[in-house]
């Protein structure tokens, strides 16, 4: 039947006409749901882009990420690079997102200062960018907010930890994994400062593993070649931990030479129960991808963000916590 169409026509009219004359204009400085075409009902699609997608440590903070997509009614779109080295592959996947038109990006940058423009670009073109885990350069960081360890906190824990295993006195290796990465960075600088406490013990030797658990365990042979004197280990990430465990055990100096890494991997708490890892620097990866996404979609929704900073937290796991409810949680997140 014709008529109701008929009849829509002069309200349509009016419509067009009002818009025309006096609607205040919608702020489109972020994009929303609505603002793309889809309706109060669309889903918001909001992009994951990790380091790497490898270790356990990126499949926790997928879980969490999807823990808060569910909450919220967003799709989670997850992809990173095949390497954490591979900065430019990180960079294509920002700007692919950004061309698909995504809602907001939540992103663990590969490097500090080659994700600066990328996200620049993305939040010029009205998409959010939050970052976790691994952040950009503080003094030119354009992202909305950044949840995180405190990085220098943990290595400072962490040289706590490694001097107090060591009886605090002996040479140490240090292992961070990437120059120029933040996060690798920040817990580098902490565990220098941190061992600065104790005027007994040396760093000998300061080796980077580019998150590669096999390269990690060559360079760990190599370094106690090198420096037979080494008695302590510090590995800032999952897969140096990993590699400085094996190569420990192939050189049969487990509990000889003390190991203290970062992270819970598989992997890693199988070395902890065996006596070849004596300290895990722990974070929270569930939370962050979890608060990146909650964050993310406050931008979308144009409500406030708190703060700049997120600490999603540290704890150092010993043989002494391991099996509080606290660290059982913390290990076992969603469990």
């Amino acid at each position: 039947m014709s008529f109701p169409r008929i009849l829509a026509l002069p309200g349509a009219c009016a419509l067009l006409v009002l818009a025309a004359a006096g609607c205040p204009k919608q702020d489109t400085a972020i994009r929303t749901p609505e603002d793309a075409g889809g309706g109060a009902s669309r889903k918001m699609r909001i992009a994951v882009i990790p380091k790497g997608t490898a270790h356990s440590f990126w499949q926790t903070v997928l879980r969490g990420a999807k823990k808060a997509g569910e909450e919220e009614n967003a799709e989670i779109d997850w992809q990173g690079p095949a390497k954490e080295t591979d900065i430019q592959a990180q960079v294509d996947v920002v700007q692919s997102k950004v061309s698909a038109k995504v809602d907001g990006i939540v992103l663990a940058a590969t490097d500090s200062n080659g994700l600066i423009r990328p996200v620049q670009d993305a939040i010029d073109k009205g998409v959010p960018v939050v970052t976790i885990d691994s952040g950009l350069t503080k003094d030119k960081d354009p992202s909305l907010c950044y949840i995180a360890t405190d990085n220098v906190e943990g290595g400072r824990r962490a040289a706590d930890a490694l001097a107090k295993v060591m009886g605090e006195k002996g040479s140490v290796g240090l292992m961070p994994f990437l120059k120029g990465a933040g996060s690798s960075d920040e817990r580098e600088k902490g565990f220098l400062e941190g061992i600065k406490k104790y005027p007994n013990i040396k760093v000998v030797i300061t080796l980077y593993n580019e998150s590669d658990a096999q390269k990690a365990t060559d360079q760990t042979l190599n370094m106690l070649t090198a420096h037979p004197e080494i008695t302590g280990i510090f590995a800032a990430n999952e897969p140096g931990g990993v590699g400085a465990a094996n190569a420990l055990k192939q050189k049969g100096l487990i509990g000889k030479v003390k190991l203290v890494a970062y992270d819970t991997s598989p992997d890693e708490m199988k070395a902890f129960e065996a006596g070849t890892i004596q300290a895990l620097i722990v974070q929270d990866p569930f939370q962050m991808g979890y608060q990146g996404v909650k964050t993310v979609i406050k931008a979308i929704k144009k409500q406030k963000i708190e703060s700049k900073f997120i600490d999603s937290g540290v704890v150092v796991v010993t043989s002494e916590n391991i099996n509080t409810p606290a660290i059982q949680k913390l290990i076992n997140p969603g469990e």
